[in-house]
């Protein structure tokens, strides 16, 4: 009898009412061609009763290092629960990474959230794509931002794709993502990773293995560097495979636990902020602007098939810099470059500069429907002005003139030159029959 191809699936759980209809969905809409190896690294309390309830018929307790693994069967397919306490999680990277333990040679490797739901014959569709992108490429990799969805609600699931995008830098000095809608024939050619939703050759988990030390920001660039330098070639699916769940508002997540006072009482060793501002210094460190940075661990490096210089030319990013090629955040919001090999073109780069800034009513000394103009002005740290914001009577009443706001919230979002630094913002209102009044100043 002939052996189904396998796939690992790599799942995240942290404390997730939607683990069980992920795994459901997922088997269910499975084409049955293929066999599901399923790692789960369940953050929770250890109370198998729900699996049980569901049906899943368990095979096997033991263990993997210091935690219970519980190996159940269910419909066909092999899922795992490495069941370790919430108050010891140390993020999703560190879990994604448990979870990679488990893999045992599998031909494809899946790693999505805890949160998802999928499309008939998911895992044919995939397996398909890839096959055709091996034609092209040597070594691809399917990822993207899924589409949306709402727990319960069947007409909530987005009808879109998207591409990964470059969203800003963080005020720590990281690369953020967002997505694009786009509409092609085929999978188009990116750069970028997202976390939630990677599929490729089993070899994947082999070459890029999660690093445990990363927290959550910074893990989506980091891995896309090091499977770029891998030699690892991205592409976007160009019709839906899976769902995801965003923003979870009232779902527990690890900083809600992982908390001062969790810290204070002992039920953790480390606050979730802790975790973080090391996990991004090491994030930094691996993208070469971080001095004295921590050392990494060479399985967790980037690789040797192509360089760093050669990803940032490619994504069109000066990491040191913290700055973009104008096309980056222009309206084609390109990715993918692929005639930048040009002399100089870091001579063309730009910092793009985003905040949100926050002025309680209070401070502005004066009632808001007295105002007949807000000036917001951004400078640099000689004075220069690097960006206006003028507000008129009307804008104010229909923006932030509400009753019960107290505090006044405007986004800013402009670019500048590398050398022109945001330094101080100065917000001056106009009063009607009396002039300019007080200014509050804000540093950047």
């Amino acid at each position: 009898m002939e052996l189904k191809p396998e796939i690992f699936v790599s799942i995240a759980s942290y404390r997730d009412a939607e683990l069980i209809p992920t795994l459901t969905d997922m088997i269910k809409n499975a084409s049955d061609l293929h066999s599901l190896n399923i790692a789960v690294c369940w953050q929770d309390e250890g109370d198998i009763t729900p699996f049980l309830n569901e049906g899943m018929e368990l095979s096997e307790q033991t263990k993997s290092g210091d935690h219970d693994l519980f190996v159940f069967n269910y419909q066909g397919a092999r899922i795992q629960f490495l069941s370790v306490h919430y108050f010891l999680s140390e993020g999703a990277c560190w879990a994604r990474h448990l979870c990679e333990n488990l893999y045992n040679n599998e031909d494809y490797f899946l790693q999505i959230d805890s949160h998802c739901r999928f499309v008939k014959n998911w895992d044919k569709e995939m397996i398909s794509m890839l096959a055709e992108l091996q034609k092209q490429s040597s070594h691809p990799v399917i990822s993207s931002y899924p589409p949306g969805y709402k727990p319960g609600d069947e007409s909530s699931k987005n009808t879109y794709v998207s591409r990964l995008v470059f969203r800003g830098f963080s005020s720590d000095r990281v690369l953020q993502l967002t997505s694009v809608d786009f509409k092609n024939d085929e999978p188009l050619r990116g750069t970028y990773l997202a976390g939630g939703f990677i599929f490729a050759k089993g070899s994947f988990v082999i070459d890029i293995p999660n690093d445990p030390q990363i927290f959550f920001e910074g893990e989506e660039i980091a891995m896309a560097a090091r499977a770029f330098t891998h030699g690892y070639d991205v592409w976007h699916p160009h019709k839906i495979l899976l769902w995801h769940f965003y923003g979870r508002k009232d779902h527990t997540k690890v900083w809600s636990d992982h908390n001062g006072e969790a810290k204070k009482a002992g039920s953790i060793d480390k606050a979730w902020w802790d975790r973080d501002s090391a996990s991004k210094k090491r994030v930094r460190t691996l993208l070469g602007y971080e001095k004295d940075g921590p050392d990494i661990d060479p399985r967790y490096a980037l690789g040797n098939k192509r360089t760093l210089t050669e990803f940032e030319e490619t994504i069109g990013v000066d990491f040191t810099l913290c700055s973009v090629l104008p096309e980056v955040v222009e309206n084609g919001r390109c990715s993918y470059f692929t005639d930048n090999h040009l002399q100089d073109w870091r001579k063309r780069v730009i910092n793009t500069n985003k905040k949100t800034l926050t002025i309680p009513k209070s401070e502005l000394d004066c009632q808001l429907n007295n105002i007949s103009r807000l000036h917001i002005g951004v400078y640099s740290i000689n004075n220069d002005l690097l960006d206006k914001k003028v507000l008129s009577a009307e804008e104010i009443d229909k923006s932030i003139n509400k009753e019960n706001v107290e505090e006044l919230k405007f986004e800013l979002d402009f670019t500048t030159l590398p050398s022109q630094k945001p330094s101080v913002i100065r917000v001056s209102p106009y009063i009607h029959n009396e002039g300019w009044g007080k200014i509050v100043e804000r540093a950047w």
